[in-house]
């Protein structure tokens, strides 16, 4: 069985994989709403006029941090033989997942030099969890997309 840095260690499919990814981001921040939605959007159309790349960036710089967190339970997935998909597995156990997502990021910040972002991400992250758990499927529905290249 292959894990899932086998799948994004291949430039093409790497490349695919990111603009997927990007295109969930994209389609998260669109779906929020309320106050909170809207300082998220507020935020995402502040960082794409400052620099339209940032989250292709963003994206392609913690995609091997985040496919770290998630092999764990791809390989469980594997293992257990399970028929269903991957966006049903991962959202059946979205608190672990997104747990293991938002530890990449909380690492990020502790590291970063950034202040003005590391201030942004602080003031957002909060709510955080509710975005990950949100976008757990759509993360398992990419994933579901790109895993056949591993079989």
């Amino acid at each position: 069985m292959q894990d899932l840095a086998t799948l994004v260690s291949q430039p093409e499919r790497r490349r695919a994989v990111v603009e997927d990814c990007v295109k969930l981001v994209e389609s998260e921040v669109r779906a929020k709403s309320g106050l909170t939605g809207f300082a998220v959007k507020t935020a995402f159309t502040v960082v794409k006029a400052l620099k339209p790349t940032m989250i292709h960036e963003l994206v392609e710089a913690l995609l091997d941090e985040f496919v770290g967190q998630l092999d764990p339970f791809y390989a469980e997935h594997q293992r257990e033989g399970s028929a269903e998909s991957l966006e049903r597995y991962l959202a059946a156990r979205s608190d672990r997942v997104a747990e293991s997502l938002l530890a990449v990021t909380d690492r990020r910040a502790e590291r970063s030099t950034h202040r003005t972002l590391v201030g942004a991400y602080q003031k957002l992250r909060p709510k955080g969890k509710e975005h990950v758990l949100a976008a757990v499927p759509g993360v398992g529905r990419v994933l579901d997309r790109h895993v056949g290249a591993l079989k």
